[in-house]
C-alpha cells in the first residue's frame, strides 16, 4: 500500500516538474533579460504624476516583473519615497506579485492558454482599480521624503553587453531562483501530495458552491504566502479535483499578493487607508473576476486542460527531460547557495580575530527574505553619508556596516523601507 502511494506520488511529482520545467527555464531567461536590459533609471518619473497615466504605467511595469510579495514591498516603498504617488505605488504593489514573466509561462504549461492570458490581465486591471481608488480617496498624493532616496553610483556609466549577459545568467538563473526556490519546492511537493490524497471530483461532490469555494480559498490564502510560481501546481491539482475555475483564479490572485507580513508593512509605510484599498482591490477583484469566469466563460477552457490525464503537452519528450535536468540542477545550486554556503561561511567566520571584527558594525534586521530584500537594504544603507559598505546576510538576518555609522540614521532608513531594525 505504502509502496503504491509513493510510486503514485513520485509519478505525479515528476509530471508536474517536467511540465513546468521548459517554461520555467524560459521564464527565468526572460526575467534575466528584463533585469539586464530594462532601464530602471527614471521609473519614478512615470509614477509621480497626478493622473491616471501614472497608475497605468505602474501596473504595466508590475505585471512582467518577477517579484514576490516580500520583494515588491521595498521596491514599492522606495518608489513612494522617491516621489511616486500613492495611487501609482498601490497599483504597483497589487499588480506585481500576482504574476511575472516566469509565472505566466509556467501558468501556460499547467493551466492552459486561457488562464495564462487572464492572469496578467486581471493583475493589470486590479492594479489600476487599487491605484485609482487610492488617487480618489487620498488627499496627500505626494511624499517627497528627503534622505531616503536610493542613490545609485555611476548611474550614467555605460554597461557593456558582456556585463548585461552576465546579469541575465546571475539574476535569471541565480538570484531569482534563490528567491522562489523554497516556495517552488513546497508548491510542487504539496501539489503532488494533494493530487494523490484528494479524491477526484472532491470539490464538486462535497462543496459544489462556487461562492463558498472562493470564500474558502480566500480565507485560507490571504494570510499565508504562496509565490506566483509556487501557486500554479496547487491550482492545477485543485482544478483536477473539481474546484471551480473562478476559485482557482482567486487562489492565484490572493495567494501571491497577500500575507500577514505584506499587510503589516503596507499599513505601516503607507497608512491604514492605503492598506484598506490594497486589500479591497485584491479580495474584491478575486470575487468579481472569479464570478465572471464561472458565469460567463466556458468551463472547458479551464478544466479540460487540467484533467486530460496528463496526456496533454506540446513539446517533445527530450525537451522536457533536458529541461527537467537543468531545472533540478538550478534548484540544487540555489539550495546550496542560499542555505548551505552561508552556514559554511559562517563557520569559517568564527576563526577571524577580534581585531578584524572591530572593523565593522553588525546590526540585526527583521523581514529580509529574498535577494531583492538583501540588495535593497545594502544599497539604501550604503547611500547614507559616511557609510562605505553594507553587507546583508539573509541566513541570520544581520547587516555588517563599514564606515562612520550613525545608528539612528540606519534605523530610520531600514524602518522606512518596511523592515524592522532590531539593534546590534
Amino acid at each position: 500500500m505504502l509502496i503504491n502511494w509513493l510510486r503514485d506520488f513520485g509519478a505525479e511529482l515528476y509530471f508536474l516538474v517536467s511540465e513546468m520545467a521548459p517554461y520555467l527555464m524560459l521564464g527565468f531567461l526572460f526575467a534575466g533579460l528584463l533585469k539586464a536590459f530594462f532601464p530602471v533609471e527614471g521609473i519614478t518619473r512615470f509614477m509621480g504624476r497626478r493622473r491616471l497615466g501614472s497608475v497605468i504605467n505602474a501596473a504595466l511595469l508590475g505585471v512582467p516583473m518577477p517579484l514576490c510579495s516580500c520583494g515588491v514591498i521595498p521596491t514599492g516603498v522606495s518608489f513612494y519615497k522617491n516621489g511616486a504617488t500613492k495611487g501609482a505605488t498601490t497599483s504597483f504593489l497589487i499588480s506585481t506579485p500576482q504574476t511575472g514573466v516566469d509565472s505566466i509561462l509556467a501558468t501556460y504549461s499547467l493551466l492552459g492558454l486561457p488562464l495564462a492570458i487572464i492572469r496578467p490581465v486581471v493583475a493589470f486591471l486590479t492594479g489600476i482599480l487599487g491605484g485609482s481608488l487610492s488617487h480618489g480617496l487620498e488627499k496627500e498624493q505626494w511624499n517627497m521624503a528627503k534622505g531616503n532616496i536610493l542613490k545609485k553610483k555611476n548611474s550614467a556609466e555605460v554597461v557593456s553587453i558582456g556585463s548585461r549577459l552576465k546579469t541575465v545568467i546571475t539574476y535569471g538563473f541565480g538570484e531569482l531562483v534563490e528567491d522562489i526556490v523554497k516556495w517552488l519546492i513546497i508548491g510542487l511537493v504539496a501539489a503532488a501530495f494533494l493530487s494523490v490524497l484528494i479524491p477526484d471530483s472532491f470539490f464538486t461532490q462535497y462543496i459544489g458552491n462556487p461562492w463558498l469555494e472562493m470564500t474558502m480559498v480566500l480565507v485560507a490564502s490571504v494570510p499565508l504566502y504562496v509565490c506566483a510560481t509556487g501557486s500554479i501546481p496547487l491550482a492545477a491539482v485543485f482544478l483536477m479535483k473539481g474546484l471551480s475555475p473562478g476559485a482557482a483564479l482567486a487562489f492565484l490572485m490572493a495567494g501571491p499578493a497577500t500575507n500577514v507580513a505584506t499587510m503589516t508593512v503596507v499599513g505601516k509605510s503607507m497608512g491604514r487607508k492605503a492598506l484598506f484599498i490594497y486589500m479591497l482591490s485584491i479580495i474584491g477583484g478575486a470575487f468579481f473576476f472569479g464570478t465572471i469566469i464561472n458565469e460567463f466563460l466556458p468551463a472547458s477552457w479551464f478544466t479540460n486542460f487540467a484533467i486530460m490525464d496528463h496526456e496533454h503537452g506540446f513539446l517533445p519528450d527530450w525537451i522536457k527531460i533536458l529541461s527537467t535536468i537543468l531545472l533540478m540542477g538550478v534548484i540544487l545550486l540555489s539550495v546550496y547557495t542560499k542555505w548551505i554556503q552561508p552556514r559554511l561561511h559562517k563557520t569559517k567566520k568564527h576563526k577571524v580575530t577580534d581585531m578584524s571584527e572591530n572593523l565593522f558594525t553588525t546590526i540585526k534586521v527583521e523581514g529580509m527574505t529574498c535577494n531583492h530584500c538583501k540588495s535593497t537594504v545594502e544599497n539604501n544603507v550604503s547611500s547614507i553619508p559616511g557609510i562605505e559598505k553594507a553587507e546583508a546576510n539573509l541566513t541570520d538576518g544581520t547587516v555588517q556596516i563599514t564606515g562612520d555609522v550613525d545608528l539612528d540614521k540606519v534605523k530610520e532608513m531600514i524602518n522606512g523601507l518596511g523592515y524592522q531594525y532590531k539593534g546590534r
